[in-house]
């Protein structure tokens, strides 16, 4: 029997639940994952809607990078997302990816995940955590 390519992507995309759990300090309930991956490189960022604000957190987590890595590369080259939008809801999630043809990740634009969070959350301010010491902002 051939193997459909959710017999394979199915589980890594769960994984990926799992990983955002580590990342959102236990619950991953409500958390949205945005990811944009390009040659070379990947930028993830998750947020939670927390009634007034909503919460960024960081994705520095090695095995959520490793697993949006596996993601993407357990599609055929052609078919491989640049954007991945991951939607956690209780105990089930959704996933939306956009397509090379569709989005150049490699021109860095900030627009696009900003975009994505008005869409999502409205004009709810993004609460960041401070910058570590020695950090400067751009």
């Amino acid at each position: 029997m051939k193997k459909d390519r959710f017999d394979t992507f199915g589980p890594i995309l769960s994984e990926i639940g799992g990983a955002l759990a580590n990342v959102a300090g236990g619950d991953p309930d409500g958390v949205f994952l945005y990811v944009e991956i390009g040659q070379g490189w990947s930028r993830p960022s998750a947020y939670r809607d927390e009634g007034e604000a909503v919460r960024y957190f960081d994705c520095g987590d090695r095995i959520l990078i490793d697993l949006l890595w596996k993601a993407c590369r357990a599609e055929p080259e052609e078919r491989r997302w640049s954007v991945m939008e991951y939607d956690v809801k209780g105990n089930a999630f959704a996933v939306a990816f956009k397509y090379r043809d569709e989005v150049d990740v490699e021109v860095m634009d900030d627009g696009r995940v900003d975009a994505a969070l008005r869409a999502r959350y409205g004009d709810k301010p993004v609460v960041y955590p401070p910058l570590r010491e020695g950090a400067f902002q751009l």
